[in-house]
């Protein structure tokens, strides 16, 4: 079996506790609160641009609040794990009693800017930061419902994003979403049994549950649907059946991650995964490239 050895040790940084306390790396994940305007056309409007970007920052700052109650919770299972140990709160760097306070006044902050979008936005924003401390403080203790918790908390960001800029979002896109934060929570889970082996289970008892036959039938499960989902919404429900251009890229993304699932042994940090893979990196953006230039071409008039 490989083992990367960047697994064992997190690379240096000279970043201090306190920004490595808030988790920075992981707010690539609420780029998914900008779908709502990209898809709606409405990437010219300043107002709607204004509006998402708040939307974004404020969850930049919820998460990193629910983040904090993760790393006080889990101190004692983190000084087990090989990266993780090395986590402000478990390594001693932060103390818990600012954490909590800086927790709480990120939450505090996020949700006065939520409030200033409008009343859905706050509400989904409340939402997702409930399910997150539940996850922390007992979802993720619980097999299968871990993982779809993980799920919804990609859907509630898609969902709020489309509030932010208070426009109508695809049941397609959303299905899409759920399906593809289901593939990379499941390919997380796997990563974490087998690098954690014995170990995983005082880590997180929960890996006990998760043989890597039935993760591996699960996330061929996975793959499919969400490969058929975005195909089927490309051609049925985007507003131009050009998007289906997209389709290849999608697939061949899809397929790199699975390679360096299985291949590499990596995927137990997705976020960080797509941002320093070469071929996924360039994949994306070869995927925004053509998805903007669809939307120019039907926003003109030209399709």
């Amino acid at each position: 079996m490989r083992v990367d050895n960047n697994f064992q040790k997190p690379k240096k940084t000279t970043l201090p506790p306190l920004v490595l306390l808030l988790r920075p790396k992981q707010w690539s994940k609420n780029l998914l609160l900008f779908a709502g305007l990209i898809f709606s056309f409405s990437i010219t409007d300043a107002h709607l641009v204004y509006s998402s970007i708040l939307a974004f920052v404020a969850f930049c700052l919820l998460s990193s609040s629910a983040y904090i109650i993760n790393d006080l919770f889990d101190v004692e299972e983190d000084r087990l794990h090989p990266r993780k140990k090395y986590r402000p709160i478990a390594a001693g760097a932060v103390l818990p009693k600012p954490a909590i306070f800086i927790s709480l006044f990120l939450l505090l902050l996020s949700l006065i800017m939520a409030w200033q979008l409008n009343l859905l936005f706050l509400l989904s924003a409340i939402s997702y930061y409930l399910l997150t401390v539940s996850y922390s403080i007992w979802l993720k203790h619980v097999v299968i419902i871990d993982i779809l918790a993980i799920a919804f908390g990609f859907f509630i960001r898609a969902l709020a994003g489309a509030f932010a800029v208070e426009v109508s979002i695809s049941p397609w896109f959303l299905i899409c979403t759920l399906l593809l934060s289901l593939f990379l929570a499941l390919a997380k889970r796997r990563q974490e049994a087998i690098s954690l082996a014995e170990n995983g289970k005082n880590h997180r008892k929960v890996l006990e549950h998760y043989p890597l036959a039935y993760v591996d039938q699960l996330i061929s499960i996975v793959t499919a649907s969400t490969i058929i989902a975005y195909s089927l919404y490309t051609f049925t429900d985007s507003k131009t059946e050009l998007f289906m251009a997209t389709i290849p890229f999608v697939v061949y993304g899809i397929f790199r991650f699975l390679y360096l699932v299985y291949k590499e042994e990596l995927g137990e940090s997705p976020e960080e995964l797509l941002l320093q893979d070469k071929p996924l990196i360039i994949t994306i953006f070869l995927w925004v490239l053509i998805s903007l230039a669809v939307m120019a071409l039907e926003h003109g008039g030209l399709v």
